[in-house]
């Protein structure tokens, strides 16, 4: 079975698009293989979405936050999907992704901005991670060899 590449970026790449990855990592359907980056990364991944992450299974030596540029270099994995996840990448002007990947905007708000209580964090951590995973449960069920940006930006209105 063919595995789909998907890049998901998000500024600082170090909660909503370390969720991505993970999540369509570890994806049941075992139909793709997940990245994450963004323009200006952090120097860690949040610990809450590290977390998270480890609680899937996810490979904890991939969890770092990575520049966006590295996926454009002659070298990187070619993707067939790029999905930013915050409202701030989606509207940056991103690099060429070579082999024309389907792209769509699927946002969501920043956990790491909630004030609170640890548990308050967690909570908004696992409702992104829910609101992704329905996405992506949603991506898995369709035709994917077919699959353009429309239909790729039409599951955000589906859940």
């Amino acid at each position: 079975m063919k595995q789909y590449n998907i890049l998901f970026l998000c500024t600082h790449n170090s909660a909503r698009s370390v969720l991505g990855e993970a999540l369509a990592s570890t994806h049941p359907s075992r139909k793709f293989v997940g990245y994450s980056a963004g323009s200006t990364p952090g120097t860690s991944v949040n610990p809450f979405a590290k977390e998270l992450a480890l609680k899937m299974g996810y490979d904890e030596s991939k969890l770092r936050s990575k520049n966006w540029d590295e996926y454009g270099l002659p070298d990187a994995p070619v993707m067939d999907f790029i999905i930013t996840v915050c409202d701030n990448a989606a509207g940056e002007q991103c690099p060429y992704w070579p082999g024309k990947p389907a792209t769509a905007h699927w946002g969501f708000p920043d956990p790491s901005q909630v004030i609170g209580s640890d548990e308050d964090k967690r909570h908004a951590f696992r409702d992104v991670m829910v609101g992704l995973k329905k996405r992506i449960d949603l991506l898995a069920e369709m035709s994917l060899d077919s699959l353009d940006s429309l239909s790729l930006k039409e599951i955000h209105g589906k859940v």
